[in-house]
């Protein structure tokens, strides 16, 4: 007993102290790269999850739950992975390639718009119809937002026209004028705020609406476990229709060309007012009332000025000329340095994957179950047909309360808005991404608003509530058959060696803060997994590996074989 040496009894407390500074300094570093991502980060996947629970997918949600229960919320955790694994692709193309116009649909024309071999082919056989598919996915998309934001005030007003619901939700287009260009190169934070808050909206609505509710929670979480129930009469196409309403073609624009945006580099300019009032009274004592007025006369004129250039500018058109410098080819383009890509692509995959998860499927999921809840093992058992958005209003009225109706459409509301002003920003991305069409973004939210709102106006003046059914389901169709045709160039594009390379630039750590060099060191253990072609890791590949390759294209011919599946149904009179 008494052998033990004093001296080893005194090393064993300084041989521990190494491994608990070295813990403790773990944890600092994970806090501050947690902190890091939740300040610089965040945004982009809150902005792309709006698309996964617009009103198409609260319709869809809505029938699975009332006709099938819980069964189906395996299919809508599967859709929610399927959007994942694409937004990631698409926010990963977005970041490496990012130095001015790098979204997706401006990789589709460099692809397809200056091919050394008959280029004119290429251009009116797949550049041109490309556009013009992803152009009616965009208004289709739009369209359903309109009517599910009119449906919601109709709901919450009930004397209000749907003309006149569908007139007063197509304003929503002047609160994203009035926040500027989102998709500059630089994120705009108030707009970002403006969307998670919707999002925050609906996810705590939701919630509510579901605790109030008898929701039998062991059925439920069985439902997320694959059984052959999708396969029972009419819930295999109900499950093609969660996939097509989930994963959506205007997101992966959307995502990419939010991904080509610098959040780490601070801007060193500094806006200062020219002269001020306060500054012109404080060094010149002896300032006069008569020349105070004239001062301010002349600053209103300023002001008027300074406000018709503004106008002027918001609207122009700009010369074609002013962009002939830009790549026609993927030759001519030039991606990202090494470093930045490093700083960014790896909290924009956190970002996407968590947003997406954590609120697309999450609230997919509530409205399924609020609907088996509500219309397939509650009250409403045996009301007939699938549920509708005015149906689960009444019946939620009925049953829960007045309080608990209402939430449901403020959710609504929320949700119908959010994705109406991300569609907006969508059409812009397209049409100069495909076209290189120059026009100002207020011009072209515009065109796309009035685009989306004229059918969704003539089927409201003209068929009302009866024909907004209808309408929905042939926006969730045309999303469906434009999908396969987006997916497939993305996961070309993100799988060409020669186009996902990043190489390191001597200058780069020069023109960003101190907190790149913390993030590449953060992140270089991330990175191994990455083909390098030397040492110095002058050139990274960021290409997808053939595992991942493979899983895109099966995602590709499973919803290419759900739209097949859809469009045959419908030609032979089956109903969604």
């Amino acid at each position: 007993m008494c052998g033990l040496p004093t001296d080893r009894l005194a090393v064993v407390p300084n041989a521990q102290q190494p491994s608990g500074a070295t813990a403790r300094s773990r944890i600092r570093s994970t806090s501050r790269v947690v902190v890091n991502h939740i300040v610089k980060h965040t945004g982009v996947g809150i902005v792309c999850a709006v698309a996964y629970f617009d009103p198409g997918n609260w319709g869809v949600d809505l029938q699975a739950g009332s006709q099938f229960g819980y069964k189906l919320l395996f299919i809508v955790l599967l859709a929610g992975l399927f959007a994942a694994f694409l937004q990631v692709l698409a926010s990963r193309l977005g970041c490496v390639t990012g130095l001015a116009r790098s979204d997706l649909a401006s990789h589709c024309r460099l692809l397809l718009y200056n091919r050394p071999k008959r280029p004119r082919l290429y251009r009116w056989l797949l550049l041109y119809p490309l556009y013009a598919l992803s152009e009616i996915a965009i208004i289709s998309t739009d369209l359903a937002e309109l009517l599910g934001s009119a449906i919601a005030l109709c709901l919450l007003f009930p004397r209000l026209p749907l003309w006149a619901g569908v007139l007063l939700t197509a304003s929503d287009v002047l609160l994203l004028l009035a926040l500027g260009n989102p998709l500059g190169g630089r994120p705009v934070r108030l707009f970002e705020l403006l969307i998670a808050a919707l999002v925050l909206t609906v996810l705590v609505c939701m919630a509510i609406i579901i605790s109030k509710v008898g929701v039998h929670w062991g059925q439920a979480f069985y439902g997320f476990v694959p059984s052959n129930s999708i396969f029972k009469s009419g819930a295999l196409y109900t499950s093609i229709g969660i996939i097509g309403a989930t994963v959506m073609p205007h997101s992966l624009f959307l995502g990419s060309a939010l991904a080509t945006q610098d959040r780490i580099t601070s801007s060193t300019e500094l806006t200062k007012p020219v002269f001020s009032v306060s500054s012109a009274t404080s060094s010149q004592s002896g300032f006069t009332s008569a020349s105070l007025a004239t001062f301010r006369r002349s600053r209103l004129q300023s002001g008027f000025q300074h406000f018709k250039v503004a106008f002027l500018t918001a609207f122009r058109i700009v010369p074609v000329e002013e962009f002939a410098n830009n790549p026609t080819t993927h030759a001519e383009h030039e991606n990202r340095p090494l470093a930045i890509v490093r700083a960014h692509i790896y909290h924009g995959m956190v970002d996407i994957v968590v947003s997406l998860l954590g609120f697309a499927v999450a609230i997919n999921a509530m409205i399924l179950i609020l609907a088996s809840a509500v219309f397939f093992y509650g009250s409403g058992k045996g009301s007939g047909g699938p549920a509708s958005l005015f149906d689960a209003y009444d019946l939620l009225r009925d049953i829960v309360g007045k309080p608990a109706a209402t939430l449901f459409a403020l959710a609504l509301l929320a949700s119908g808005q959010s994705s109406s002003i991300i569609a907006t920003m969508a059409g812009q991305i397209v049409s100069e991404g495909f076209l290189r069409w120059r026009i100002s973004p207020i011009l072209r939210r515009l065109i796309t608003r009035c685009l989306g709102l004229i059918p969704s106006m003539i089927v409201a003046v003209s068929v009302g509530r009866s024909g907004v059914d209808t309408l929905l389901v042939a926006s969730q169709v045309a999303l469906s058959i434009v999908l396969p045709f987006i997916v497939f160039p993305l996961i070309w594009l993100t799988s060409s060696s020669s186009i996902m390379i990043a190489k390191s630039s001597p200058i780069q750590l020069s023109e960003h803060p101190q907190n790149t060099q913390e993030q590449l060191q953060d992140h270089s253990d991330e990175s191994r997994g990455v083909d390098v072609e030397d040492a110095s890791g002058e050139t990274v590949n960021f290409a997808n590996n053939r595992f991942v390759a493979a899983v895109g294209y099966a995602i590709f011919v499973l919803v290419a074989a759900a739209n097949v599946y859809a469009i045959v149904s419908l030609a032979m009179g089956q109903e969604l």
